[in-house]
């Protein structure tokens, strides 16, 4: 895997595993696939206190079900089975999101799905991948209203910044911020502080800027060549 895939990757595994273990009860991983975090781990393995853990996929030719023990059936962009509303404690969804035509349906999906916390992972920064389907890209800011739509509160908000790399947000929002207090600060910023000194230091600023360097060497090789 090239580095401006790799790095937003292994930043969005190691944030998971920093709070992962926080949570407890039925943990549902929607849109799983192989439920594989692409290092060696299932994410399964993330949430080492949960009573149970369950995957969804989606019956497509990209990302057809896996034939895996307990697993569901679950179309986002469909109204949301009545046994599913608030089943699990905790729903995670890595990077599917922006697969997804109707995403405010497959938001309002998961979070109807959660008893309490909602984790997800979006691309902000990223080129156009797959041929099944790549609509949208989400900001920082967009993400915090969405959940506020939701009802839920954000405990934690954050992002990588990598040079040359793609940029990944992890968000854990919940409906029982009271009960979260003591693990999270719930203060949400959308700055990046190492990059304090750029007239404009928001999430993707060294990314954005990286890439458009890439681009002029890039350019400045393929007209002047190497001389």
């Amino acid at each position: 895997m090239e580095r401006i895939h790799q790095a937003p990757r292994i930043w969005s595994n190691n944030e998971l595993a920093h709070f992962s273990s926080l949570f407890n009860g039925d943990v549902v991983n929607v849109s799983a696939w192989r439920d594989e975090d692409k290092q060696g781990k299932r994410y399964k393995d993330y949430f080492s206190n949960a009573t149970s853990y369950t995957i969804t996929n989606f019956d497509a030719d990209k990302r057809g079900l896996q034939g895996i023990d307990g697993e569901l059936f679950l179309d986002l962009e469909k109204e949301m089975p009545h046994e599913l509303i608030e089943k699990f404690d905790v729903v995670f969804n890595h990077t599917t999101l922006e697969h997804v035509y109707d995403f405010h349906k497959a938001f309002h999906n998961l979070c109807l799905m959660s008893k309490d916390i909602v984790i997800i992972v979006v691309p902000f920064v990223q080129q156009m991948h797959s041929d099944y389907g790549d609509f949208w890209r989400f900001s920082p800011q967009a993400i915090h209203r969405m959940f506020e739509m939701e009802g839920l509160e954000v405990a934690h908000l954050s992002f990588n910044n990598d040079f040359h790399s793609s940029v990944y947000i992890l968000c854990i929002a919940t409906k029982n911020s009271e009960r979260w207090r003591e693990h999270f600060t719930f203060d949400v910023d959308y700055v990046d502080s190492r990059f304090a000194h750029l007239k404009e230091p928001f999430a993707g600023c060294n990314a954005i800027h990286a890439n458009w360097r890439t681009m002029l060497k890039g350019w400045l090789k393929s007209k002047f060549g190497d001389g």
